[in-house]
């Protein structure tokens, strides 16, 4: 049932002063706008216009159903327009949830870049590498890392990183270059706790991919905290090349085992709920993202 149509019929027809204005206004014929109001008066169980050969009146009922209907109907298409609006013009706030390593040295230097292009979305950013349980959390974004198992989610990939093994020149001057993956024994290596994976270091050989078992004396829950170790010169890491990629051009850091190591591409994506409609504001972030990380710009940097 289109209480809309209905409503619509009625309102014009009393604007109008007739069924046939009315019609040629929304497109119908006479008959079947007639059709429409005298429906929407057998469900209200009342009659709303006295009809005459020459005029439409009101009935008392029919002038208090019109008030009301026309405010509705007024409120409707000013609904509408603000959604057109901001399909147009993304705005309201956005809660955004990203990991450190991404946050920190990629997405917060490109904020300023979106707010400039969206003046009218407001960001609510969260950084923490604890994936966020999206719809009970309130989040409308998320940036995650890694193959991704949610099958609730939308996710849309912006771009591959890849990992790195490097050091500082510091430490390397220290304690020498290891040249093959087996010197990596008679170094401290460092890592993050929060993914054990990540000490198991991947070698290409000619008997294929080796795995080697790296040992240190200092770990964190961090991507930002081993960054800042591996730069003060305690100790070699495998970063992605999103983390480590400034400081390797500044020269705060240097690859190494570049001819051995075996490079894994870890996919990012911009996830969130599922749904019928992907608001304006989420699509928006979205796509900045896409265009402006997908060309890995880090990587050229390194």
């Amino acid at each position: 049932m289109d209480r809309s149509a209905e409503m619509t019929a009625f309102v014009r027809s009393v604007d109008t002063g007739g069924f046939s204005a009315a019609a040629r206004e929304l497109d119908l014929t006479p008959s079947a706008l007639s059709k429409l109001v005298t429906r929407l008066e057998d469900r209200l169980g009342a009659r709303l216009l006295q009809r005459t050969t020459r005029r439409l009146h009101l009935t008392p009922e029919g002038e208090a159903f019109y008030l009301r209907a026309r405010r509705i109907l007024a409120e409707m298409d000013e609904a509408e327009a603000e959604v057109l609006q901001s399909a147009s013009h993304p705005q309201g706030l956005l809660r955004l949830h990203c990991g450190s390593a991404f946050g920190m040295h990629q997405l917060a230097p490109a904020i300023p870049h979106f707010l400039e292009r969206h003046p009218g979305v407001h960001l609510d950013i969260t950084i923490n590498d604890q994936p966020p349980a999206a719809v009970e959390e309130g989040i409308d974004l998320a940036i995650r890392i890694g193959q991704l198992d949610e099958s609730s989610m939308v996710a849309r990939r912006i771009c591959n990183l890849e990992r790195v093994i490097c050091a500082a020149p510091s430490y390397l001057a220290r304690y020498g270059t290891p040249r093959t993956p087996d010197d990596l024994h008679q170094h401290n290596c460092l890592w993050i706790t929060s993914l054990p994976v990540l000490r198991r270091w991947p070698f290409d050989t000619d008997d294929g991919i080796r795995v080697v078992h790296i040992d240190g004396n200092v770990v964190a829950n961090n991507a930002e905290t081993v960054l800042q170790l591996t730069m003060a010169g305690v100790g070699i890491t495998r970063l992605t090349d999103v983390i480590v990629g400034d400081a390797i051009q500044r020269g705060d850091l240097v690859p190494i085992l570049t001819d051995w190591h075996h490079v894994e591409p870890v996919p990012l994506f911009a996830t969130y709920p599922s749904g019928r409609h992907l608001s304006p504001k989420v699509r928006a972030m979205v796509d900045f993202l896409v265009e402006r990380f997908a060309g890995t710009p880090w990587r050229s940097a390194a």
